[in-house]
């Protein structure tokens, strides 16, 4: 690796960008994202860990219901969820003097 060289201006934490930081609309995304995993765990954790329907099969079908379980997941938490994505996102924009 010889011909290998790093800029010293890639070595430097970015700076973080305050505008789209306090956008409303990627606050809210945000806060939906992590409702959805929330709710993504939280329903990982309501069956049992011998597979679904008792079947002890782990493999495709384990696979099938953890995408489905994020599928869920996210739609709930598009959908209004528990509420947590809104609360979260009421208090980012108040804490950006926008709320």
């Amino acid at each position: 690796m010889d011909g290998l060289t790093v800029s010293p201006a890639l070595l430097q934490p970015a700076a973080p960008d305050r505008a789209s930081a306090s956008d409303p609309a990627k606050i809210r995304d945000a806060a939906q994202q992590f409702e959805a995993l929330l709710l993504t765990e939280l329903l990982k954790s309501v069956h049992p860990s011998g597979g679904w329907l008792g079947s002890g099969d782990e493999d495709a079908a384990g696979t099938a219901f953890s995408f489905a379980e994020q599928q869920l997941a996210t739609t709930m938490a598009k959908q209004g969820g528990i509420g947590l994505s809104s609360l979260i996102a009421k208090g980012l924009e108040k804490e950006n003097g926008r709320g």
